[in-house]
């Protein structure tokens, strides 16, 4: 976690503190949370120079959130619209929980997070994902292993971090489904398509090593156990690399990536007729609006339901 609050100094530090304290244990968060709320916060106290709860106030707040929409990155550019609501997001959630507490601060209400650009969502139309896992054609293990993780990905629609923690033993092939433990510690199951099974068990067939990651790394000489190394699990840049290169070796121009997989599992599923809803509880979408940037795909299909069906009873000139 952030260091600045392993040894809180300040009133507003020791609120802070407390507050992530109260994310971790009541609420259950995991660490990448933690570290995610905990530098939002390191930026909130830099920026404003704050050292009590009770001194935020709604200009300091207003002008707080000019300065994120001024900041510039490392690259010249200004931090998006997602990421600054994001910020204040969390600055709510910390002003919410202070005010449970009886302590005197801004009201949470006060801070209005606006409107975010809809996301646009890049995914792989059906011959592309064909072109893809095709790209991984071979017998070798590392070729088994690779077909193994596009199928995994585009059947179960995993998102990286959630793939690179599989062992075997979480895969069962036989029901062709499992559970995966996502954002939140949400337990959801995902389901594994036959295409998936097989390239699955074919990959699994050849592994001669007793590692229980499922994906594990090939190129190196080092064997778990060495040099301090416990295990030989791919890590998610790893699975990255491998995602992009498949791309390319297919002829894919566009810039693919693991998550693309999640995106096009959750398209396909719409194009074809599955509800909303469905597709949420796939994807392990805390709420139904996450899903519903995914609803784009279904504006052709609408369309041809429109000319099949709107306006037959009137008599055509």
């Amino acid at each position: 976690m952030d260091a600045l609050f392993r040894k809180p100094s300040t009133p507003l530090e020791k609120q802070i503190k407390r507050f992530l304290d109260h994310l971790e244990i009541e609420l259950g968060r995991s660490a990448r949370t933690l570290e995610n709320y905990a530098h939002c916060l390191n930026r909130f106290i830099r920026t404003t120079q704050l050292t009590r709860p009770e001194d935020i106030t709604y200009d300091i707040v207003h002008e707080y959130r000019l300065a994120l929409n001024r900041r510039e990155t490392r690259l010249g550019n200004t931090l998006k619209k997602n990421t600054q609501s994001h910020h204040a997001v969390v600055l709510r959630s910390f002003l919410r929980f202070l005010t449970k507490q009886d302590i005197e601060t801004l009201p949470p209400e006060k801070i209005e997070v606006g409107r975010t650009p809809i996301r646009q969502v890049d995914f792989l139309e059906p011959d592309e994902i064909e072109r893809l896992i095709l790209a991984t054609a071979g017998s070798t293990l590392r070729s088994l292993r690779d077909r193994a993780i596009l199928e995994l990905l585009f059947s179960a629609g995993l998102r990286v971090s959630e793939l690179t923690h599989l062992d075997r033993q979480h895969i069962d092939l036989t029901k062709e489904e499992f559970s995966i433990r996502g954002k939140g510690d949400k337990l959801r199951i995902v389901f594994i398509s036959p295409s998936a099974k097989g390239a699955l068990e074919r990959y699994l067939s050849k592994r001669t090593d007793t590692d229980p990651a499922l994906f594990i790394a090939l190129s190196s000489t080092q064997k778990p156990g060495d040099g301090g190394r416990e295990s030989l699990r791919l890590t998610p840049r790893s699975i990255e690399r491998i995602v992009k290169y498949s791309a390319t070796k297919a002829g894919i121009i566009k810039d693919v990536h693991p998550h693309t997989l999640r995106h096009t599992f959750a398209t396909d599923l719409l194009a074809n007729g599955a509800d909303i809803r469905s597709v949420q509880a796939m994807l392990g979408h805390a709420s139904i609006t996450t899903t519903q940037i995914y609803t784009h795909v279904t504006d052709e299909h609408l369309k041809e339901i429109h000319r099949t069906f709107h306006d037959k009873r009137r008599k055509k000139k």
